[in-house]
């Protein structure tokens, strides 16, 4: 213990805190302890830290003792709410000076920059650093980590991020997670294409599998139809992100703007996406993976 930064991270000295273990979490916690890390977390639902504890992680009692255990501590939450409650209101008063808290969360860019201003006034670090990828991958090691803060910060965290993912620096306290509403944006409106290019695929007579094998080398390819277009049409719904995790990134984008005064950007599609997946929440659906948004199109089209 006491390797904060700068002193260089390594598995044999770096002590690391993981609060935040579900199908991400997990995932991404376990390429730390399988590169030889000593790592402890904490979960409101301790049994769900079983398989990380099986590859050798410590579990504590609450965030503060990860706090004051831990060089480096890394959240990946649900809500703002969650990061506010546990990063802002608990972990912030623990750290000792130098630590760094990474959060991995979808979470608010003003959120952010207060969580980063509060860590700076006790001489600790804090980046905002969501993800991309998906289950798959967190459990591959190949997210896309969307890294907001100081820039040293970050590079000085490559180790770490490099086991989970590509890690782009995108600007100072805040912007990773303006970074990640864009993604989302992008990615909500990729998946609302895929859902109505394949219910209209089936409508028109067409072999959905033969449709995707046909267009997926073309223009309508992306890296969203390689990962849900086959789950789509095998009906397996399973969450990687939860589709109400959608309609809250996407509603921090409409936020953001609201929040903009004269820099108003008008965002239409990622207005009716949030709708489309609102939609899903409604239909009590909103526990499913995102690539469930075709249900919602099925529905409107009279599909049951």
């Amino acid at each position: 213990m006491n390797t904060p930064y700068p002193t260089p991270i390594t598995p044999s000295k770096t002590i690391i805190g993981w609060i935040g273990t579900g199908i991400m979490g997990s995932a991404m916690a376990s390429h730390l302890l399988t590169a030889g890390y000593t790592l402890f977390i904490y979960a409101r639902t301790p049994s769900k830290t079983a398989s990380l504890q099986s590859l050798g992680a410590h579990l504590v009692s609450s965030p503060s003792e990860l706090a004051k255990t831990c060089d480096i501590i890394f959240t990946m939450l649900g809500h703002p709410s969650d990061v506010k409650e546990i990063v802002l209101d608990s972990i912030l008063d623990s750290l000792r000076p130098s630590s760094v808290v990474i959060d991995h969360t979808s979470s608010h860019p003003a959120l952010a920059k207060d969580i980063y201003n509060a860590a700076r006034a006790k001489n600790c670090w804090a980046v905002d650093a969501p993800v991309s990828g998906g289950d798959k991958g967190a459990q591959d090691g190949k997210l896309a980590i969307l890294a907001g803060g100081d820039e040293s910060i970050v590079k000085w965290l490559y180790p770490l991020f490099s086991l989970m993912g590509k890690p782009t620096y995108v600007g100072g306290a805040g912007c990773g997670q303006s970074c990640k509403i864009a993604n989302q944006i992008t990615v909500g409106g990729s998946l609302l294409g895929l859902s109505e290019g394949l219910v209209f695929a089936e409508k028109a007579g067409l072999d959905k599998e033969k449709w995707m094998g046909a267009v997926r080398s073309g223009a309508a390819g992306s890296l969203v139809m390689e990962i849900f277009g086959e789950r789509m049409i095998g009906r397996d719904f399973r969450p990687g992100g939860f589709a109400e995790y959608m309609v809250k990134d996407l509603g921090m984008g409409l936020d953001v703007v609201e929040q903009g005064g004269d820099e108003v950007t008008v965002l239409p599609g990622a207005a009716l996406c949030k709708q489309l997946f609102s939609g899903m929440v409604a239909n009590g659906d909103g526990k499913l993976g995102t690539q469930g948004l075709i249900t919602v199109v099925e529905r409107i089209n009279g599909k049951k």
